[in-house]
């Protein structure tokens, strides 16, 4: 029997990646299904536009279903939850039409659920309304899903009592199960203390329990601690786990920038500390001062994606002049050894034998691709659960290097709110991050071999993603 699986995800380009890449491992692991992608609307009204939809178009098996965004009334920020649930008629509309043409039309594939992104758990009412069955793509890491059915079941209990204008001064730590040790309240990602935000993320963990699986883009062997608290149904009702990264949109973007890789090319192996701060990642002009002065200090070559910071959580923009915003003379003096560019294609770079080390906001689509290509990294969390995977990386798994022990603002919470890192603790993060023999550079190796293996036939995410396959039919017929 031929089946279909409806992925909702998120319309923003990490999770919308990440997403294309898990359907293209689904429908070559499996002949007998499909899979329709419904494309929401951006937050600020308007539609998707990204090559890697183009590029994925070319398999039969994988469509998408636009949902139009000229509906979208205002062009200001909204809450992303409820953004979604306006789109709710539309994805109605849309299911009723699939559920309709394969009903009438002969060898047609049955739909067998669908897959919904962490931030569009409200679609899970459009399934149950046709009968169907609701699996969950989060696109971070196990323990972060840990993290947040831990904090949900302390607040239903009445025992989660942490203050948003004080917890970043807290010395309390909590016990959370999905990690091996103490996580200390001050790291808590913004969104779990915010009185805007926290009830969004509460009521997603619940909703995540009623699902019938989540797929994690993680695997075995970067989280065994989390992903054992996971499958043991330690944590009450939830559903079964499967890890099945990491799902990496590798297209070679480097013919955009080629005088960068024309430099690039030229530079030492392992040589330059590359800093990228993903789509949402900018400074203002005292912090990037702060960095040129660091990146001047270290000696080392570098390759500096700068952008400035705009208000909130808009994409960040591009600084007119940086002659007049960097140190008097930067460039001069660095000529020779740096390079300061906008926009970066990011998975290119890191794929080049002179990479030796990673400046990161420390998204999980970053981190995943630095552990791919082998690359230390030193985390310099903005927003979102990036302070929770600066925990990871550098205090649970010691894949990682720091420049601060502690990361105070967020993003969410507007770019005032963040906190200038001075220049010397960057440039002595820089240094450690680039030493040649150190014991993270060798782990960061061993865990890319292992990054490489789980994807490989009989490794772990193969074999957890045949089990979801297994598991879906078995729902589907039975």
């Amino acid at each position: 029997m031929k089946s279909e699986l409806v992925f909702v995800p998120y319309p923003g380009i990490s999770h919308l990646r990440s997403t294309v890449e898990m359907a293209k491992l689904l429908v070559d692991q499996e002949t007998r299904l499909s899979i329709t992608v419904l494309i929401l609307p951006t937050l600020y009204g308007g539609e998707v536009g990204d090559p890697v939809l183009s590029a994925a178009s070319s398999d039969h098996r994988i469509r998408y279903e636009v949902i139009s965004g000229e509906n979208q009334q205002s062009s200001e920020p909204r809450n992303l939850d409820s953004h979604v649930e306006n789109q709710i008629p539309e994805v109605r509309r849309v299911t009723a039409k699939l559920v309709h043409d394969y009903s009438t039309s002969p060898n047609s594939p049955k739909i067998a659920g669908f897959v919904v992104d962490m931030f569009c758990t409200s679609v899970i009412d459009v399934a149950n309304e046709f009968g169907l069955p609701s699996y969950l793509f989060y696109t971070s890491n196990a323990g972060v899903l840990g993290l947040g059915f831990h904090v949900q079941r302390l607040y239903d209990d009445g025992k989660y009592d942490v203050s948003e204008t004080e917890f970043q001064d807290s010395e309390s730590e909590l016990i959370v199960p999905s990690l091996a040790r103490p996580y200390p309240v001050k790291w808590l990602p913004y969104a779990l203390v915010s009185k805007e935000w926290q009830q969004i993320f509460i009521t997603q963990a619940r909703r995540f329990r009623g699902m019938k699986g989540i797929l994690v883009n993680t695997f075995a062997d970067l989280e065994p601690h989390a992903l054992k608290y996971l499958s043991s149904g330690g944590y009450d009702d939830a559903p079964p786990v499967y890890p099945v990264g990491p799902l990496l949109h590798l297209a070679d973007e480097s013919k955009k920038q080629s005088e960068i890789f024309e430099w690039l090319d030229e530079q030492p192996e392992k040589s330059i500390v590359f800093l990228c701060f993903g789509s949402m990642g900018g400074f203002s002009e005292e912090q990037a001062r702060e960095i040129a002065v660091a990146l001047e200090r270290s000696g080392h070559r570098f390759l500096w994606s700068l952008r400035r910071a705009s208000p909130g959580t808009k994409s960040p923009g591009e600084f007119v002049n940086l002659e007049e915003i960097l140190p008097e003379g930067f460039f001069d003096r660095t000529k020779e050894r740096g390079r300061v560019i906008g926009w970066a294609p990011q998975v290119a770079v890191l794929a080049n034998s002179a990479i030796g080390g990673f400046v990161t906001h420390c998204g999980w689509n970053s981190t995943l691709e630095s552990l791919w290509f082998g690359v230390p990294t030193a985390p310099w969390p903005l927003y979102a659960e990036q302070k929770f995977n600066a925990f990871l990386m550098v205090e649970e798994l010691g894949l990682a290097v720091e420049i601060k022990k502690h990361w105070r603002g967020d993003l969410m919470a507007g770019a005032a709110a963040m906190e200038t890192v001075k220049a010397d603790e960057i440039e002595r993060g820089i240094r450690c991050l680039m030493e040649q023999e150190s014991d993270v550079r060798k782990r960061v190796k061993e865990m890319s071999d292992k990054c490489h293996e789980a994807l490989m036939d009989g490794g772990s995410s193969r074999v957890a993603l045949k089990k979801f396959i297994e598991d879906v039919m078995k729902n589907t017929f039975g």
